[in-house]
């Protein structure tokens, strides 16, 4: 039997965090240090199957010897560093993007979100009635997945999700500049009229729910939705042989959506229309 090398073990970086000796392993970035650390840091744009977007800026925190502060998502740990995550300048900026976001965009599916906005006293109301909202009607076009874009906060994960980083399809972009800049389609079509395969990858990363299964969205719509209800079971997909992971999301003995392990090394969380979507012959005993 051939020997399989274990290979060159990482470098660790050392560097002080809230001043604490820190390690971590080379290219790790600072939200990875603080996790490891159990610092619990929010963040909206940051996925875990994506290249770091710096779009939301709520994990920022300070640098010494840096002018401004700095996306914790994407700014890599490097030795000797000093890093503070709670000081007054990190928290208020947090606090003020908080606001700014929950003003003008619906956060009431965004997990998490309701916790941050009491941590750090943000006040979205402030800005009054007035606060730019686009007061969108949902997207139902199809009966697979919605579109909510009063829920988009503009991070760019469906994008990347749609694009280059995964399914390499492009049927979703960011439209007009400014305050004017979206997401959407070529032409702002139909789904249906898109190049969209509906994959679903893209529902997969949204972090807000801007972008959702048409099961939950009818299920929320209904007031039936508890996710403290549903069960979640990793199976393997039967369509074909590539061996893609499926988790079933199981609500009254009924699957509601089906999603895919992140860690998987085969999907990394994505999956074709077939395993995402096809799956309501498990439930059919017509």
């Amino acid at each position: 039997m051939t020997a399989i090398p274990l290979g060159v073990p990482g470098r660790l970086v050392e560097f002080t965090l809230d001043g604490q000796e820190a390690r971590v392993p080379e290219g790790s970035t600072i939200l990875d240090a603080c996790r490891a650390a159990g610092k619990d840091i929010p963040t909206l744009c940051e996925g875990d199957t994506l290249r770091p977007k710096n779009a939301c800026r709520v994990c920022v925190v300070e640098v010494e010897g840096a002018r401004t502060l700095v996306p914790a998502c994407s700014r890599k740990a490097e030795a000797g560093m000093e890093v503070r995550t709670g000081t007054e300048r990190a928290r208020h900026s947090r606090k003020v993007v908080l606001e700014l976001l929950a003003s003008s965009v619906d956060l009431s599916t965004t997990p998490r979100v309701a916790g941050w906005l009491k941590e750090y006293e943000a006040k979205p109301d402030r800005f009054g009635p007035d606060a730019a909202r686009l007061n969108e009607e949902p997207r139902v076009d199809n009966e697979l997945y919605v579109r909510d874009y009063d829920k988009c906060i503009l991070c760019y994960k469906c994008v990347d999700a749609c694009g280059d980083q995964w399914q390499n399809t492009f049927a979703i972009s960011v439209a007009g500049r400014g305050f004017d800049a979206r997401i959407a389609v070529e032409h702002d079509a139909p789904l249906t009229d898109s190049a969209c395969v509906y994959c679903g990858n893209c529902v997969e990363v949204c972090p807000t729910g801007a972008l959702s299964f048409k099961s939950e969205f009818d299920m929320r719509a209904a007031g039936t939705w508890d996710e403290s209800a549903q069960t979640e079971t990793t199976t393997v997909c039967a369509y074909c042989g590539v061996g893609c992971n499926l988790t079933l999301h199981v609500q009254d003995n009924e699957i509601v959506k089906v999603t895919s392990p992140h860690d998987n090394p085969v999907t990394h969380g994505n999956l074709c229309i077939k395993g995402r979507f096809g799956y309501q012959h498990v439930q059919n005993r017509d």
